[in-house]
């Protein structure tokens, strides 16, 4: 990493953790810790702090909790998707969430809400089904709306992968994108590129929020007794034929 360090990656769920994972993440083991895809009941925050662990955050931490983290902005990036497809002359715009009980899932969720309402509309929860961030939970996901509201013309999902599910779903529907429906996802990852038609997407950088996260880390290291201290990156909307 350029200061004498080394990163070690370490992928769990937080049902699925064994005793050597969290024995692992001690003093005797490393300096700090970088956390991403926190569900609110995780644990791991708690242990980490109870072995005065310097850690930050990859996304706000719930509940309010006092800590250093690095955010996109989720709200404005929902918001910026939504009204773009309100601007297309979109009536019935559905969301397919992120999990309700992660701060991205309910932030995305709340920029869908606050477009509505900026335009004077209200929520139709018939429009609304809570995916868990998976292809295949974004194409249920379709398959629900669409026997629900036959009329649903747009649909935002809050991340590329739930996206490309809800593109295939449509597909098997005979629903033409974005004739009839209009997708956008959130991400722009790699993915938003070859999907059938290519995705418009939020566009995040996990490369920015990456090294931000890594110098908050740094700066924690170097004064551990520092108040905690937060970054928010843009999010921006590109484009492309899916709407």
């Amino acid at each position: 990493m350029g200061r004498g360090r080394q990163l070690v990656l370490l992928l769990s769920q937080a049902g699925q953790r064994s005793a050597n994972l969290e024995g692992y993440l001690s003093r005797q083991h490393v300096d700090g810790v970088l956390l991403l895809s926190l569900h609110d009941d995780d644990a791991l925050p708690r242990v980490i702090r109870s072995r005065s662990l310097p850690m930050v955050f990859g996304g706000r931490p719930a509940n309010g909790e006092l800590a250093s983290y690095v955010d996109v902005d989720n709200v404005h990036g929902a918001r910026l998707a939504v009204q773009h497809l309100l601007d297309r002359g979109c009536s019935a715009v559905a969301a397919v969430t992120g999990p309700r009980d992660m701060v991205a899932g309910r932030d995305r969720y709340a920029g869908y809400v606050a477009a509505l309402e900026g335009a004077g509309l209200e929520v139709d929860e018939e429009l609304v089904v809570e995916g868990d961030f998976s292809q295949v939970s974004g194409a249920r996901a379709v398959a629900e709306l669409l026997e629900r509201r036959p009329d649903v013309d747009a649909v935002f999902c809050a991340n590329d992968p739930m996206a490309a599910g809800a593109l295939q779903q449509l597909r098997d529907a005979g629903r033409r994108v974005p004739e009839d429906v209009a997708v956008v996802g959130f991400d722009d990852s790699p993915l938003a590129t070859t999907t059938h038609p290519p995705l418009t997407s939020v566009h995040q950088s996990p490369e920015h929020m990456g090294a931000a996260m890594v110098a908050l880390l740094l700066e924690r290291l170097a004064d551990p007794d520092a108040p905690p201290r937060s970054e928010v990156l843009e999010t921006r909307l590109v484009v492309r034929e899916s709407s």
